[in-house]
């Protein structure tokens, strides 16, 4: 499912709600830094595919799917979160 770098490097880059272009962008940085609009975390991986974002307003845990410029993140209620690619 992940590239040859790991899912860090295939994360890191500007990433937008899929067919929105006022959509908010989430940014992920090499540094394990992640701005969601105006509001900074951090991400780190865990197992299964799982990624988890800390604010200062609160934690989430992702079932991350990733294939080249698309992402979804799946909440565990099962609500998810889909991604394109800014290039």
């Amino acid at each position: 499912m992940f590239g040859c770098g790991g899912p860090s490097q295939d994360i890191v880059g500007k990433w937008r709600t899929s067919g929105d272009a006022n959509a908010m962008v989430w940014e992920f940085s090499k540094d394990r830094s992640v701005l969601i609009g105006q509001m900074r975390g951090r991400y780190s991986f865990g197992d299964r595919n799982r990624v988890k974002i800390e604010t200062p307003f609160a934690t989430f845990v992702y079932q991350m799917e990733l294939s080249g410029d698309h992402m979804i993140l799946r909440e565990p209620n099962g609500s998810k979160l889909a991604f394109t690619r800014i290039r």
